[in-house]
């Protein structure tokens, strides 16, 4: 169930998801949204609700088996991530095995600037990059732990980009996009998470917290550790983005919740500790405590789907460009048109649309991703206009229309989507006017002729201009 402060919303599925994705990766949106105080912090989630566009990049060391990311360490998901028989015959073999990815683990094609140029010219204007996923594998420099990719053991190592995280964020930093650092808080690497005195059963902490309290204190030292690191050696990082919410103070569960319910055991990581030490390191930082309502959660992440209404909190949805979150051989990639449709849906209901897209283990994207990048930077430099730096705008959604405005209220941007493989665009565009606004100008976005137009009460017609139009059309209305 998906709450703002005043309604109830429904999420529903935008896109298929594929079992890649995992039920056990699902993430209601909290309820109790708490709007931050800081000025430094409101005014960066201000420019971020700007940006509307984000790229997001899942990478480890299990890239090169090909399968979902850290999930198949956890024995409660065996079910949907299906460990192969040729990488362990049992749990602990299995386990062995992928540790050992880090031994040869060598993406010598890695080139953050190929990434960033692309991104930059499909319209993305930030990057969330996991620096540390569930499995405990550090993507950056941690003092914390040799299991890392700039550790002697990972062959990667000795090569110059070795600390990919530095060098994926100099990189983008430079082409001027706002930086998140993803960073798990469960680590299942860690004695301090899964003592091996004890078996793992299934996501969470293997033993009680309550009655080991110093083990669990060396954990909560290891994570601000971590995260200290991370917001202090990396130049200016703009969005901390923490994932697994099943960490948390016990009395944050919410048991209508069916993935919270399995919780058993007190969590608390101590945020507050976290969160002013990473403001105190960067000012202003946007920190994403997924799922857990209160100071630290400034906007919230809808996961693989698109809430069906407006919400009136920030919020942002994380949708992959494949059918994984993680580097899949042959995965099958969305097309530009769906890709679209979603950015469209997204921003008309005033949210902001991260688009995963997996590296593979020889450290750059299938070519498929880079040509729906190039299509979609082809759409975005006619239409940019219409997406960023806008705000919903009720009626927001009307058939196949949807709506965005400035921020000023002074233009109106209608999108027409289409059914179907390709855009039908139709013979004439009809659609409702937002109440109390008066037109003055008419324009078709990539369109240069003079528009025939009418208006009668609150419906404008348009006819349409001959003209081909990609994956959407949009209408753009300046008010008198």
């Amino acid at each position: 169930m998906v709450h703002t402060r005043k309604i109830n919303i429904l999420l529903v599925l935008f896109t298929s998801i594929c079992y890649l994705s995992g039920y056990s990766q699902a993430h209601n949106v909290s309820s109790g949204y708490q709007k931050p105080s800081d000025p430094q912090v409101i005014a960066n989630l201000e420019t971020w609700q700007d940006m509307k566009f984000g790229l997001f990049m899942h990478w480890g060391t299990y890239s090169q088996w090909g399968i979902v990311e850290s999930w198949s360490l956890c024995p409660e998901d065996e079910g949907w991530t299906q460990r192969k028989p040729e990488h362990g015959e049992s749990y602990y073999d299995y386990v062995k095995n992928y540790e050992n990815l880090q031994k040869t683990f060598n993406p010598t094609d890695f080139d953050p600037q190929k990434w960033s140029n692309a991104a930059k010219a499909a319209g993305m204007k930030y990057v969330v990059f996991t620096t540390k996923h569930h499995d405990g594998f550090a993507m950056f420099d941690t003092q914390e732990s040799d299991y890392k990719i700039t550790s002697a053991n990972t062959p990667f190592s000795t090569n110059p980009k070795a600390d990919v995280t530095k060098e994926i964020f100099n990189t983008f930093r430079n082409d001027g996009f706002k930086i998140g650092a993803y960073f798990s808080k469960p680590d299942w690497h860690t004695e301090y998470y899964w003592w091996p005195y004890f078996p793992p059963k299934d996501r969470n902490v293997n033993y009680d917290p309550t009655k080991y309290p110093e083990r669990w204190g060396k954990y909560k030292d290891f994570t601000y550790n971590q995260l200290n690191e991370l917001t202090s050696n990396y130049g200016k990082v703009d969005i901390l983005w923490l994932d697994g919410g099943w960490v948390r103070p016990f009395k944050t569960i919410d048991p209508t919740v069916e993935w919270q319910r399995t919780i058993k055991v007190e969590q608390d990581i101590d945020m507050d500790r976290i969160g002013k030490m990473a403001r105190q390191n960067q000012p202003g930082i946007i920190v994403v405590d997924r799922t857990v309502p209160g100071e630290w959660e400034n906007y919230v992440t809808p996961e693989q789907a698109v809430p069906e209404h407006p919400l009136d909190i920030p919020w942002e949805s994380c949708i992959t460009m494949g059918n994984s979150f993680s580097y899949i051989p042959d995965d099958q990639y969305k097309p530009t048109k769906t890709i679209v449709e979603t950015l469209v849906k997204i921003i008309s209901r005033g949210g902001n649309y991260l688009l995963n897209i997996a590296p593979g283990p020889n450290g750059d994207f299938d070519q498929a991703a880079y040509d729906r990048l190039e299509e979609l930077a082809s759409w975005m430099n006619v239409n940019e206009s219409a997406v960023f730096a806008t705000r919903a705008i009720a009626p927001y959604h009307e058939g196949d229309y949807y709506y965005t405005r400035s921020k000023d209220n002074k233009v109106i941007n209608i999108f027409h989507l289409s059914e179907g493989d390709t855009y039908q665009k139709p013979s004439s565009f009809e659609f409702t006017v937002p109440a109390g606004f008066d037109i003055k100008d008419v324009r078709v976005l990539g369109y240069s002729g003079k528009i025939k137009w009418s208006k009668k009460q609150d419906k404008v017609t348009i006819q349409s201009p001959k003209t081909d139009l990609a994956y959407a059309s949009v209408i753009q209305l300046k008010s008198k």
